[in-house]
């Protein structure tokens, strides 16, 4: 009886110590970083607004809405996406409503360069350390694009009459004066020999920069290869130069020249990702992290890619806050360089 009754607490006394262990050991999920979260079993409880700070028909709105399209038809995200643009002022308006939303855990919108490029020509007080990045997705390259009917047949046609007379070319782009597609267009030039103080720089910030370009309003827009790709293939532009170091691969895209190739040594990087609010709950932060790297192994996604000419960029979300403090530096040092943003 007494052996019978040592054996029954050290059988009770081995349970204790395993459920004193399991209850003392965390559950722990994948990172899509490579190493490991403890997991959350947060969900949106709701539709999700994804907010394109800019008019439709860009970069932003085109990231925002296939974005949407994906996870939902993938069935990633169980709830719904509801696109909303909101164009003005670079992005700042966009930035401005979703900082109104601080801690709204159903709210996402795309990022790129000008996140940067605005704050730092002090037209905005939000930047990126305003927000919360979830991840990168894509790269994209400037495209310089002309009407089928243009007289520049090349970049260089371009560089030579503008070295002439830099005002006799209109350069129209839908983001704000010193941001983005202004800025890659001034870079490219500048390496060429212009003086890009006189250059005449059309903001569309309302979406309506193609509509002008094809109805003669302007000589060339400053866009990206995605938005030129469309209208391309519907033969009513010509592609004069992409920002990219070396030719793209896919079938379109593959027949775009770059700067170099025509003797211009520049080569300029469209980046591009999902933020959230500044005080977006780190749960929901993870989830949507997760969601994005799942929808950017999709062959749907790599489909989207292809369509737009984008290059896959992945970055979770600790690399791709590291990759924003970078770009800045790089950024700011640029705009130093080029005379829009004193030394400090």
């Amino acid at each position: 009886m007494k052996k019978k009754w040592l054996l029954f607490l050290s059988v009770l006394s081995f349970t204790l110590i395993l459920v004193a262990c399991g209850d003392n050991e965390k559950t722990e999920a994948p990172s899509t970083d490579g190493g490991s979260e403890e997991a959350t079993d947060w969900k949106p409880s709701k539709p999700i607004e994804i907010i394109a700070p800019a008019g439709a028909g860009g970069g932003w709105d085109t990231t925002a809405r296939t974005v949407a399209k994906v996870l939902e038809e993938q069935k990633i995200v169980e709830q719904r996406f509801a696109v909303v643009n909101k164009p003005g002022g670079g992005g700042s308006i966009g930035w401005s409503y979703i900082k109104s939303k601080d801690t709204d855990d159903h709210l996402l919108f795309p990022t790129s360069p000008p996140i940067m490029f605005v704050p730092l020509n002090n037209q905005s007080d939000l930047g990126h350390k305003d927000f919360t990045p979830i991840a990168a997705l894509t790269a994209d390259y400037g495209a310089y694009i002309v009407s089928a009917d243009s007289p520049y047949e090349n970049m260089n046609d371009l560089i030579e009459a503008m070295k002439n007379d830099p005002t006799s070319v209109s350069v129209v782009g839908v983001s704000s004066p010193g941001s983005m597609d202004h800025m890659q267009f001034i870079k490219s030039v500048g390496v060429a020999g212009v003086d890009v103080k006189d250059v005449k720089y059309v903001s569309a910030q309302d979406g309506n920069a193609m509509t002008m370009l094809l109805g003669g309003q302007v000589d060339v827009m400053s866009t990206d290869v995605g938005e030129a790709v469309e209208q391309y293939r519907a033969g009513n532009i010509r592609v004069l130069a992409i920002t990219a170091p070396e030719r793209l691969q896919d079938e379109i895209v593959s027949e775009f020249p770059t700067l170099i190739e025509q003797g211009i040594d520049d080569s300029f990087i469209i980046w591009r990702g999902m933020m959230g609010p500044g005080n977006m709950s780190p749960e929901a932060a993870k989830f949507y992290e997760a969601a994005l790297k799942e929808m950017s192994e999709t062959d749907e996604w790599k489909q989207e890619l292809e369509r737009y000419g984008w290059e896959p960029n992945w970055m979770g979300s600790e690399e791709f806050k590291k990759f924003l403090d970078e770009q800045y530096d790089t950024i700011e040092k640029l705009m130093i360089d080029i005379g829009l943003r004193e030394q400090n």
